[in-house]
């Protein structure tokens, strides 16, 4: 795969560190609640339940303990901004992992997990490389990714459910971010200006590249409705329908571009 081109924005680890855990106990607290017929409901993730979806949250963000707890790798081999179009790859693999994990003892599998990304995180420095499904990476690079898995995942459980699990701010903003980025790394270009206010603007698209006033292609829409898009979660014809995107000019349909991971 070759690299990304696009130089990778910045997150602060600190913030991202917090986010995954605030984020995973927003979603531990609300699996406690649920009952057994609801864990036992259906998702709109093919043939999974409510269960196989909690537990797929807590093999996302247990790799990263697993991860801690093996040798560092040589060298990275997969840049944050390749994550995105990586992950199709793996969806037959995913499944299976997921389907293996006992959830019989949900409650103490989210603690165990909570427990673990603490204590191996604490002072690991954000160059640390780590083993992943991919290839390599440094750890703040991979932190990020948790942050999207999670939050796309707590709008799966909240679509799935009818709970409103609240979303953490900082997570929200890295997810909104990297998949923005990952459209332009996709699509580079400066004819389409893509607003995801109050988080991120890029431009994509090959074409006119707009310098001064208001651009002739504009995208704007929500942070989840972005995320949505970019999973697959949600149909481009079918948002911009609901006005829950806003396309103008010419150039402005992405719907040849999403989503952009699997």
């Amino acid at each position: 795969m070759p690299p990304a081109k696009k130089r990778t924005r910045s997150y602060d680890s600190a913030k991202t560190r917090a986010a995954v855990l605030a984020q995973f106990g927003n979603v531990r607290t609300a699996v406690e609640t649920l009952t057994p017929e609801q864990l036992d409901g259906p998702t709109r993730l093919g043939e999974w339940t409510v269960r196989d979806l909690a537990a797929h949250m807590t093999m996302a963000v247990g790799a990263v303990a697993r991860a801690l707890g093996e040798p560092q790798p040589a060298g990275p081999e997969l840049a944050l901004l390749d994550w995105p179009s990586a992950t199709a790859t793996a969806a037959a693999r995913i499944d299976e992992d997921t389907r293996a994990i006992d959830t019989a003892d949900l409650p103490g599998l989210f603690a165990r997990t909570a427990a673990l990304y603490q204590e191996r995180i604490a002072g690991v420095p954000d160059e640390r490389l780590v083993p992943m499904r991919f290839g390599a990476m440094r750890l703040a690079d991979f932190l990020v990714t948790r942050a999207v898995e999670l939050v796309v995942h707590t709008d799966d459980l909240n679509a799935a459910t009818g709970l409103d699990v609240p979303i953490d701010r900082q997570a929200l903003a890295a997810s909104t971010r990297l998949l923005a980025d990952a459209l332009a790394v996709k699509a580079p270009g400066g004819a389409v200006e893509v607003r995801i206010p109050p988080f991120a603007v890029v431009q994509c698209v090959a074409g006119p590249r707009h310098t001064r006033g208001t651009p002739p292609n504009v995208v704007e829409t929500d942070p989840l409705t972005w995320l949505r898009l970019a999973t697959g979660r949600a149909r481009w014809a079918e948002e911009l329908d609901a006005a829950r995107v806003g396309a103008s000019g010419e150039r402005a349909d992405l719907a040849a571009l999403l989503p952009l991971m699997g």
